[in-house]
């Protein structure tokens, strides 16, 4: 099933052979958990290599010490930069030389630095076009931090190093649902007093602009869910659906946008109404994740909405109890990979098809007070108020 699974990606991505292949970079993560593992396996397969050109940002060394200790037979090509990789080869970007020690399954601020280096010369390398897209296999928060490395994840030294004129957005992505986070990385005692109007705005903003520039969706229907549990029984356990999270959702409504809620959240990931929407907005990290993981584990992938540049990833963490052992599924780092190029050919898609918008020849329904129907597609990137900028810092890689 594996195999056929790459081999009708690699068809859908390549009926237009005059299309030239991708460049994906890769960051080997965390050197004493599974990214090397998940890499190996991702590329041994050829028909990986039909669909795209990777460039693996790391060391030499520690990929043949991985390499030799999942007993993988994938060979890899060492180059300069990503300008040089090749076509139909695994390409490695030696980004020190120094001595790493690996132990698998343990944290420590060498395996820390080792992922930071090889994170800083990828995103160097994507801002300068060496490559096209980023995928980055799991770190460990706490030994990835430093003078040079500041951040609660990759997310935040992604938004700082490349920028980000609306701030971004963690979306989660399967083969099921789209599942998007107002806060992600919080504190529970800190979640209720973050979310405000101007927050919950800006991120239905950025989830709706990605929906469409990044899913082409057309008209993508988005589901709200509340804060409070039963969504705050009518003010008996909590004001914030009625207060904060129902007016946001009619201001969008009135501007035609198909956002709908707020929704009780155990009911409706319960009644699986999930099923009838483009994106569902979840209020903070579990209540999102929690349905989203245990529904589809294996295929899950996390991508950064809002910034200028594709980065995707696996939605797991460094597996350290089964790093080195060879047992690491590499499902959801495929699908990162895929759903990485796929989003970049819907940008080019969606840029090309809107660069030249016809005149508007119709009277539009919003001049009448009435939710309007979209007869053509118009381009609207979101336009958060400055105060909700702000509070934006929360997405980050699972």
């Amino acid at each position: 099933m594996e195999q056929k699974h790459i081999e009708a990606e690699v068809s859908r991505n390549i009926l237009d052979d005059s299309r030239p292949r991708i460049k994906v970079g890769i960051t080997h993560g965390d050197t004493n958990g599974v990214g090397y593992e998940l890499i190996f396996k991702t590329f041994a397969d050829s028909g990986m290599l039909d669909l795209c050109i990777p460039v693996v940002y790391g060391s030499a060394k520690l990929a043949s010490f991985h390499k030799k200790s999942v007993g993988s037979d994938v060979t890899y090509h060492v180059v300069e930069s990503g300008a040089e990789a090749r076509p139909n080869h695994l390409n490695l970007v030696n980004c020190f030389d120094e001595e790493v020690k690996v132990d698998f399954g343990t944290s420590n601020p060498e395996a820390g630095h080792a992922a930071f280096l090889a994170l800083e010369r990828a995103t160097d390398e994507l801002k300068e076009g060496k490559i096209d897209v980023l995928v980055t296999a799991p770190i460990n928060k706490s030994s990835i931090q430093s003078s040079n490395f500041h951040f609660s994840g990759h997310t935040e030294y992604l938004e700082e190093r490349l920028g980000s004129e609306h701030g971004t957005l963690m979306i989660l992505t399967n083969s099921l649902m789209r599942v998007a986070l107002v806060t992600a990385h919080l504190p529970v005692h800190e979640v209720a007093e973050t979310i405000t109007p101007e927050l919950v705005e800006l991120k239905l903003r950025l989830f709706q602009y990605s929906l469409r520039h990044d899913f082409l969706l057309s008209m993508p229907r988005i589901a709200v869910l509340g804060l409070n549990p039963h969504n705050g029984d009518s003010g008996v356990i909590g004001k914030e659906e009625s207060k904060i999270i129902k007016p946001v959702i009619e201001k969008l409504v009135g501007e035609g946008k198909h956002i709908f809620g707020p929704y009780s959240a155990d009911g409706f990931f319960g009644a699986g109404l999930y099923q009838h929407f483009d994106g569902v907005l979840a209020m903070y990290h579990d209540q999102g994740l929690t349905p989203f993981k245990a529904l589809s584990m294996d295929d899950g992938v996390n991508f950064t909405a809002g910034l200028p540049f594709v980065r995707t990833s696996p939605d797991h963490g460094t597996a350290y109890d089964i790093a080195g052992t060879g047992t690491a599924t590499p499902d959801s780092f495929r699908q990162a990979v895929f759903s990485a190029i796929d989003i970049y050919r819907n940008r080019q898609k969606d840029e090309e098809a809107t660069k030249n918008p016809l005149p508007k020849l119709y009277r539009d329904r919003r001049e009448d007070g009435e939710r309007p129907r979209r007869f053509s597609r118009e381009r609207t990137e979101p336009t958060p108020n400055n105060n909700a900028s702000e509070q934006n810092s929360n997405t980050e890689q699972e």
